[in-house]
Parts: structure tokens; sequence; C-alpha cells
């Protein structure tokens, strides 16, 4: 995957290679950068220009290393490490040999010896294998989304709906948003000319693009996804409540459904669901007298959750 990489991100990457392989040549920085040995030497002149002490060595075991007196900051962290370090803190411990591990590595390596060698047997027994139920998604493609987000520049993307099957997808990616740790990609897709919101694991190539988007002024990012997950479901939902809006959307989350006023007292609760049972249970928590318009199979899972409560209620 290729990324537009700029003269300060270069340079930055050629003071980390110095530092953890001392006596690293220009032609060896060169090839790690996918640079030439004069453009690797450019990046090392500039250090030096910022009064970073790069001492060279000649000869056969000469190269380049950072001199004595430097004080820097013990951390660097790439795009794809930094994404792993969020995605471990959402979603808990992970495997080895994932960016977690490598940023894992650069913070024990700059701890005082017997606090690493105490945090390094933590980790140790503490790794785990990913929960064979876990869509955690690649981390390299997670920065490639949250980049160009930021950056808001169109993307296409490779989707795969099914094992085998995927297709290109021409995007404008508003947003990456993460909920109940789940990863989503909110976007505009041109493809089919609309708002989509779409799992990020199922996301296998990002290509970007040389045209820029603006995103709505408006968007709730968090709101526009939790919507969107209350639509399109098997059975189609309206209830009507007994209250203002605004006090029906403090007490009801936006993954229920969406709210429309109705007028100043009374409120439309719009949605769908694949577990009518389920969602009547999630209706008795309002505090207000409400009507089930449809469907059928909400309103017959109304009746037997009310009268598995009455037959309890009666019990003795």
């Amino acid at each position: 995957m290729a990324y537009d990489v700029s003269p300060t991100a270069r340079t930055l990457m050629v003071l980390e290679l110095i530092q953890n392989s001392p006596g690293i040549t220009a032609d060896q920085l060169g090839d790690k950068l996918g640079v030439s040995e004069r453009a690797a030497r450019r990046y090392v002149a500039i250090l030096r220009e910022a009064d970073i002490p790069i001492e060279s060595v000649r000869g056969p075991y000469g190269g380049y290393r950072v001199g004595r007196g430097l004080r820097l900051a013990p951390l660097m962290f790439s795009a794809t490490e930094a994404l792993g370090l969020v995605m471990a803190v959402l979603e808990g411990p992970r495997g080895a040999d994932d960016p977690v591990e490598n940023a894992l590595g650069k913070i024990i390596r700059v701890l005082p010896e017997p606090i690493a060698r105490s945090t390094d047997a933590i980790r140790r027994v503490s790794a785990r294998g990913p929960d064979p139920g876990a869509r955690t998604p690649d981390p390299e493609i997670t920065a490639a989304l949250v980049s160009h987000s930021t950056a808001r520049r169109r993307i296409v993307i490779h989707y795969r709906r099914h094992y085998g099957e995927e297709w290109p997808m021409d995007v404008d990616p508003w947003a990456v948003v993460v909920r109940r740790g789940r990863w989503y990609l909110l976007c505009w897709s041109h493809t089919k000319n609309s708002q989509r919101v779409l799992r990020v694991d199922k996301v296998t190539k990002v290509e970007p693009q040389s045209t820029e988007f603006i995103p709505p002024a408006d968007l709730d990012p968090l709101a526009a996804v939790e919507e969107h997950l209350a639509m399109g479901w098997k059975y189609p939902i309206e209830v009507t409540i007994d209250a203002p809006r605004d006090e029906v959307a403090r007490c009801i989350s936006r993954s229920m459904g969406r709210l429309e006023s109705i007028d100043e007292t009374h409120t439309r609760l719009l949605a769908s669901t694949d577990e009518p049972y389920w969602y009547a249970s999630q209706l008795t928590s309002l505090p207000w007298p409400y009507r089930i318009l449809q469907s059928p199979e909400l309103k017959t899972a109304a009746r037997n959750l009310a009268q598995r409560l009455l037959e309890a209620s009666n019990s003795e």
C-alpha cells in the first residue's frame, strides 16, 4: 500500500532509523525509505541543520549514529502503530506480531530496566490470541481510512461483501467511527450516489484519489452511524410516543431509530429490527404512553412480553 510521505515525515523516519540502527549507511537509508542515496544524505543534512548531532564514521563499519548529548522524545510511532494502540485500548489485548506489539516493544525499551523487566513479564503472560468472534480491522487499512478522512481526500476502496466477492467503490470518507467495539466507515458513495456505513474489516484495499471533498457542515458521525444501523432490517417499526421529541431523545438511544416530531407533545419513532421481542422489551423502559402502529411482528412480541410480565406479577 503506497502513501504520500512528506519531507518532514521522511526526515523523522531517518532519525528513527539512525536511532534504531547505529551505523546505518546512506545507501541503506535510501533503501528503507525508497529514495536515492543522495536524497537520504539530504535528510541527514536537514537533521544536522536542526542541531541534532548526527555523527558519521568512515570505513567498512562506518555509517550514521546519533551523537552524545541529544535528548530525544523516547517514543516515535508510525501511523499504523498509533492506530494499533487505539485499537488495543478499545478492544482489549491482542496477539503477537502486530503493530501493538511493535509499539509496546518501543515503550519497554525506554523504560528503566527493572520496570521494563516487570512490564515485559506481564506482557508475556497477558498475551492471548484474538477472540474467534472478533472482527478486528487491519491496522494499515484503518490508518489509511483515517488519514484520507482527515485530509478530506476521495478514495477508491475495495469492499468484500461475501467470501471471495469484492468490488471497488468510489467514496468520500467522511469519518471512521467506533461503536461498541466495531469499526465503521461513514462515507458518501459516488458508486451508489448515497450515504453508506461500511464495516472497516471488510475493506481490503484503499486507493487515494486527487479529488478533495467537503463533508456536510452539520455532520455528527456517531449519530449518523447509529441511525443508519437502526434501519434496513427485516421488520419495519413505527411507534408514536406521548411526549415531546426532545424529552424522548434524552431517554432513548439513537440506535433505536429516528425520531420525528408529530406536534408539540407527540413523537414518532421509525426504525426496523430483526428481533421484535428484543425491541419490544426496550420500549418498556419508556416512561410515557406509546402505541405500536407497525409491524405485526412487533405487536405480537409486545403482547407476549406483556403476558409474561403479567404472569410474573401474579405469581405467589
